[in-house]
């Protein structure tokens, strides 16, 4: 799995562990282990400029994602088959908005931990899942506390994994 992070944010974040749980969840997800992926920690200021471009919305959010040759995930009907290799595409985060969400969690969460969790839930969208619909959410939501609970597991992090705060 080829997974770039570039952080051009000016805040210090755990880059490695933005990359092991990309790896993870891409690993989970049954995707093309010679397939691609970018990660971009951006500002505030950057993050708005892309909300404004591409969702006509307001503001910095937390995570955006740009999918590229929408790879999706194996189903249980082709187990055997082999997933097909490309270009996922580009996940952006903004640290500044995640270490917000974190403190406002009711978990309480450091901002590497909502980092985390964002990054998963960029590449599940990348991935074609979706949260518009009550159902879409739940599995969406589901998938992701899964994921992200399990990197935890193996990697013997304790205390609750951070609660979904992406809206």
């Amino acid at each position: 799995m080829s997974i770039d992070v570039n952080n051009e944010s000016g805040t210090e974040v755990d880059e490695q562990a933005i990359l092991d749980i990309a790896r993870y969840a891409l690993a989970r997800m049954r995707i093309h282990p010679l397939s691609e992926l970018s990660v971009i920690v951006v500002d505030t200021e950057a993050m708005e400029q892309l909300h404004i471009q591409w969702m006509d919305l307001h503001g910095p959010t937390d995570v955006m994602s740009f999918p590229m040759d929408e790879l999706r995930p194996p189903g249980r009907d082709d187990e055997a088959a082999e997933p097909p290799q490309g270009l996922l595409g580009d996940i952006v985060l903004c640290p500044e908005v995640a270490k917000r969400q974190g403190e406002e969690a009711e978990t309480g969460h450091s901002m590497d931990e909502e980092l985390q969790l964002l990054t998963v839930h960029g590449v599940l969208h990348l991935l074609g899942y979706d949260h518009e619909e009550p159902d879409e959410k739940a599995e969406m939501f589901g998938l992701q506390s899964a994921i992200v609970d399990g990197w935890r597991a193996e990697k013997g992090l304790t205390g609750p994994s951070p609660a979904p705060t992406v809206s």
